[in-house]
C-alpha cells in the first residue's frame, strides 16, 4: 500500500521528497527536454512603471517550469547546459531558480493545472491592459477580508494594488525593485513592516526564486493570518503548500498571458483545512 508523502514545511522539504521518489517517478529518469529563458519588458498603458521580467523556464513531457529571476543571475549558456539533462541534476544545482523551475516542472508534469479541481478562470481576448485588470481582479476574489483590512502585497503590480483597493482593503506594498506604485505610494523594501502588520498577506510566485518564501510562509503561520499566493513562478510548486501556510493560490503556468492576447487561463485553488 502506498503512503502519502509528509507535509512539507519548506521548499527544500518539497525538494527532498522528490530526489527520493516520494512525489511521484524519479526524477534521475525524467528529462529536461528544453530549458530556455524568456526576458520582456511591459509598461501598461497610462502607467509609469516598466516591469522587467526574466523567465527561466524547464520543459518535462507536457508540462512548462518556470521561476522568474533577477538581472545577472544567469547567462544564456543555461539553455545549452540543461537542455536535455536528468531532470535530478537540475534539481540538486546551486542556483535556485534552475532548482524551482525543475521542481515546478516535475511537480506540473505530474498534476497539471488543467486536470485538478481548481477553478479556471478564462482570461479574456484583449490588450495587456484589460488582461492585467482581470487577472489581478480574479487574484484579489481570493481575498477574504473585511472593509479597511491591511493587505500586504509582497511583489508589487500596479493593477494588483488597485484591485485589493477596489475591495475595500488598505494595500501595504513591498517590493525589491520598486520604489513607489503607480499614485506615488511608498513601497518598502523590508518585508517585516508589512509582515508585522498585515491582516493578510498576498505574495508573488518571485518569493520562490529570491528565497523568501519560506520566511512568508513561516510568519503567516505564526501570526495565523491567511496567505495568497499569486504565481506564474512556481506555480505548481506553492500548490504544495496549500492548507500548510497558504491558504489560496493563483496558478498561471506558462505560457503566461502577457505573451498573448487570446484567452489563456489561470487556476484558483482554495486550501482545504490546515494539515
Amino acid at each position: 500500500m502506498s503512503v502519502a508523502p509528509a507535509p512539507v514545511r519548506t521548499v527544500d522539504d518539497l525538494v527532498a521528497q522528490v530526489l527520493s521518489g516520494h512525489r511521484g517517478p524519479d526524477p534521475a529518469t525524467l528529462t529536461a527536454t528544453s530549458v530556455f529563458w524568456v526576458h520582456h519588458g511591459t509598461r501598461l498603458a497610462g502607467g509609469n512603471t516598466t516591469y522587467r521580467n526574466q523567465y527561466l523556464l524547464v520543459r518535462v513531457g507536457s508540462a512548462f517550469g518556470a521561476c522568474a529571476f533577477e538581472h545577472g543571475e544567469f547567462t544564456p549558456e543555461v539553455c545549452a547546459e540543461a537542455s536535455g539533462q536528468p531532470l535530478k541534476r537540475l534539481l540538486e544545482d546551486s542556483r535556485l531558480p534552475l532548482r524551482v523551475a525543475a521542481l515546478d516542472a516535475y511537480l506540473g508534469s505530474t498534476a497539471p493545472h488543467r486536470d485538478s479541481t481548481a477553478e479556471a478562470v478564462a482570461l479574456p481576448t484583449g490588450t495587456p491592459e484589460v488582461r492585467a485588470r482581470a487577472r489581478d481582479a480574479a487574484i484579489a476574489g481570493l481575498l477574504d477580508v473585511p472593509a479597511g483590512a491591511k493587505v500586504a502585497l509582497i511583489g508589487v503590480v500596479n493593477p494588483l494594488v488597485a484591485a485589493i483597493r477596489d475591495r475595500g482593503a488598505e494595500c501595504l506594498p513591498c517590493d525589491y525593485n520598486l520604489t513607489a506604485t503607480q499614485w506615488g505610494d511608498p513601497v518598502t523594501r523590508a518585508m517585516d513592516e508589512v509582515l508585522d502588520v498585515a491582516d493578510a498577506v498576498v505574495a508573488t510566485g518571485m518569493t520562490l526564486s529570491n528565497g523568501t518564501f519560506d520566511e512568508i510562509l513561516r510568519r503567516c503561520r505564526e501570526r495565523d493570518v491567511p496567505l495568497v499566493v499569486y504565481a506564474q513562478t512556481g506555480s505548481a510548486v506553492a500548490r504544495e503548500f496549500l492548507g500548510g501556510g497558504v491558504t489560496a493560490l493563483s496558478a498561471e503556468p506558462f505560457p503566461f498571458s502577457q505573451f498573448s492576447a487570446e484567452p489563456t487561463f489561470l487556476y484558483r485553488y482554495r486550501a482545504n483545512p490546515v494539515r
